[in-house]
């Protein structure tokens, strides 16, 4: 299975398919030893990295010594928990042996060392905490500062100024509980609470767990693409990309020990029953009719495998009702069943956007969140999800419906398979290389499309931002090669030019395929891809022919932000029937455009957005003065309300638009209000989940102007689709 990983939401946070009987999971493993199973995937997995890796011959037996520092930051990733001595003593103990002891014997006991160090310290630096909370009182109106994002700075030197770091963290927080309408007392059992959680949270990691940690530390050394799947993490991975799952249909969380329910999914189990409600929690769980467990204070992936289950079974939950008293129950029997992802599939609309002379122009939005498709199971639920046939599909309602030009939306498309990505790309162009993959030999392999029917003619944009990565880097980059799209968006997209593959152990190791228990599968980068331009992607993604202002330019997303990344590189152009869109008709695009950001209120508004958050991203030390910080809230408060205005009030212009899906629409998510100050803010930011288009997509907005734009220029649809230059039907030149 080669493919290209999509970017998700964390899986253990929600509902998934049914239970697992692995080894490694059935019972609590507290032992934190390297079991003799355990020991022969990590042989494996070490041997794979080092003789099926694209990046192979890169790292050398020496580079392992990154491991433990690495790992250590895995565990510890704000630098607050271990010293500086604890990484010297870890790395003289364990670096110079580190490959051979992995290699050889399979042996990951200095995980556990390292772990058990890190549980030593959280447990010491809880009880400060509680003893500070007890014995000081914060004066929070000094000027000191704390920064929070401390994820590239080196732990703390010594005891002392580990204390005095945490003195200002504890500061932090609370003033963060205070700035919540909290009294000083309850700002200081919220904190309180907080670490003894976090003290049962690490009491509670299991063996397997560190392991996966542990093991994708190594496999990162190669690449970040790389990784170590446990049983569990592999079957959610598995349902991610089918874009379905067996549950009930719920997103859960944990708040102060309970799980409480944070969103519905339309058209689950308890969607359609009306069994819950956001905020409702839930106490206790039970198989049938077997006995009640009580779930308070358990981990929340133990939780996730009970409620796990067959489709068809029935789960019974006691439940404390979000708007009953604390003493209220509620018992609720759920069957669990197929939960289909539908919100993950490709859906479309029809925009009417006023042209030069107030006349509406039929412009086709297609939005495909992923490069999807039914795993080779046999499963007749799944069998129909499959992302290049519902956009050959929507392209066919959207030419019925009269488009005259059209808008393939790939933002926040992570990728997914490879040979949906050349479908994909296929429906727009005829016969001709689509991606070029080189191996770790320097074979290249050309793979194109071979079907000379196009599904769409017209004009086209691809609007991509910088969460657009692999498969959607591939169809972007393509279709700007073949002169076929505007691609319209970020500065850039994400940048990833490589390719993955997934082998499960029980596969590669025959005692392994004999034995009933479940192993894990090693994730391993084993290509390269490259346009048909022979560009790479990796790096430095695809340039859009218009970049539009975007939030996304100020965060570390990107590949170049990752370490280990893969170099970036080219080779020879491939035998590539077309050329660019001419620079002629893309200046000409690019000027309509930016006169109209000079000009048009909702640019204001989106320079408004950026900029806040912009401020927000640098603002690297946070005041610990609490009127500073009053006078800050109440700042975004104002913010938050002007903006939410202009927005509603921009959202009267909206175009107007006519959906078309291959499955019914689902009904409107059911969410829980935002309760904090971040929350609040994020709410600024976050598109309208309820609603198909978000109110006041700027960037959608401007790419159908821009859409609109070419279609004035080209004598005829078929111009775009002929590998010839559009702009040669307006001035006469010849291409």
């Amino acid at each position: 299975m080669t493919f290209f990983p999509r970017f998700f939401r964390p899986i253990s946070t929600l509902i998934l398919v049914g239970v697992l009987a692995t080894a490694s999971s059935a019972v609590s493993d507290r032992k934190f030893t390297t079991s003799p199973t355990l020991a022969k995937e990590v042989r494996v997995m070490v041997e794979m990295m080092s003789q099926l890796h694209y990046n192979r011959d890169a790292v050398r037996s020496s580079d392992y010594a990154e491991v433990v520092s690495e790992y250590m930051g895995s565990l510890d990733g704000q630098r607050l928990f271990f010293l500086q001595s604890d990484e010297r003593e870890f790395e003289n103990q364990f670096n110079s042996g580190l490959f051979w002891e992995l290699k050889k014997l399979g042996n990951i006991d200095a995980a556990y060392a390292i772990f058990k160090r890190y549980e030593q310290r959280v447990e010491e630096r809880a009880n400060w905490v509680f003893n500070y909370l007890d014995s000081s009182e914060a004066d929070f109106s000094d000027h000191d500062r704390y920064q929070y994002d401390r994820r590239d700075i080196p732990w703390p030197t010594n005891q002392a100024a580990s204390d005095e770091l945490w003195r200002t963290r504890i500061e932090y927080e609370l003033i963060a509980e205070l700035l919540n309408d909290k009294t000083s007392d309850e700002a200081k059992e919220k904190v309180r609470k907080r670490y003894q959680r976090m003290l049962k949270n690490v009491a509670d990691l299991e063996g397997h767990e560190l392991a996966e940690l542990y093991l994708s530390t190594i496999a990162r050394l190669y690449d970040p693409h790389s990784t170590y799947f446990s049983p569990d993490t592999y079957e959610d991975f598995a349902i991610q990309m089918k874009l379905e799952l067996v549950g009930i249909g719920a997103l859960l969380s944990l708040e102060d020990d309970y799980c409480v329910i944070k969103e519905i999914v339309p058209g689950g189990p308890v969607d359609l029953g009306n069994h819950l409600q956001p905020n409702d929690r839930i106490l206790a769980v039970a198989q049938g009719e077997g006995e009640s467990v009580e779930i308070i204070g358990m981990k929340l992936r133990k939780i996730v495998q009970m409620i796990r289950g067959v489709k068809g079974t029935n789960v019974h939950l006691t439940i404390q009702p979000a708007d009953g008293d604390n003493s209220a129950r509620r018992e609720v029997i759920i069957t669990r069943d197929v939960v289909k992802l539908n919100s993950a599939r490709a859906h479309a609309a029809v925009f009417q956007v006023p042209d030069e002379t107030g006349v509406d122009v039929p412009i086709g939005v297609i939005s495909l969140p992923s490069f999807y498709a039914a795993p080779d199971d046999g499963d007749p639920e799944t069998a129909d999800s499959i992302a290049s046939r519902d956009v050959a599909k929507l392209i066919d309602q959207l030419n019925a419906a009269g488009i005259e030009g059209m808008v393939l939306d790939l933002r926040r498309n992570g990728g997914g398979y490879l040979k949906e990505a050349i479908d994909v790309t296929g429906l727009f162009i005829e016969q001709g290389p689509v991606v070029q993959v080189r191996d770790y030999a320097g074979q290249i392999q050309v793979d194109s499309d071979e079907d000379a029917n196009i599904a769409y003619e017209g004009p086209l944009a691809v609007l991509v931002d910088r969460f657009s990565a692999s498969a959607s880097e591939i169809v972007a980059g393509a279709l700007q090669n073949y002169g076929r799209a505007v691609v319209i968006g970020d500065s850039s997209t994400h940048g990833k030019g490589s390719v993955q593959t997934v082998v499960e152990m029980k596969r590669y190791v025959p005692q392994f395929t004999r034995s009933p228990l479940k192993t894990g599968a090693a994730k391993l980068t084993v290509q390269k891809y490259y346009l048909p331009n022979g560009n790479s992607t990796q790096l430095k993604g695809v340039i859009p022919d218009i970049t539009l202002p975007s939030i996304g330019d100020f965060l570390k997303i990107g590949e170049r932000d990752l370490p280990h990344a893969l170099v970036w590189d080219e080779i020879p152009t491939s035998n590539l029937n077309g050329s660019p869109l001419d620079p002629q008709l893309l200046t000409i695009l690019r000027n309509s455009s930016e006169q109209r950001r000079q000009i048009m209120p909702e640019f204001d508004y989106l320079d408004d957005t950026v900029d806040w958050f912009k401020a927000r991203q640098e603002e690297k030390l946070i005041s610990l003065n609490l009127e500073a910080r009053q006078t800050r809230k109440e700042q975004d408060k104002v913010f938050r309300d002007v903006m939410k205005e202009t927005k509603d009030r921009l959202a009267e212009n909206d175009y107007p638009f006519e959906e078309f899906r291959l499955v019914p629409k689902p009904p409107a998510r059911i969410k829980a209000e935002p309760t904090t100050e971040e929350e609040k803010n994020n709410e600024v930011l976050s598109t309208d989940d309820n609603d198909s288009y978000a109110k006041v997509d700027v960037h959608l907005r401007e790419s159908l102007r821009v859409i609109n734009d070419a279609i004035s220029l080209a004598k005829s649809q078929k111009e775009w689709a002929s590998n010839r230059q559009p702009l040669t039907a307006i001035t006469g030149e010849q291409g």
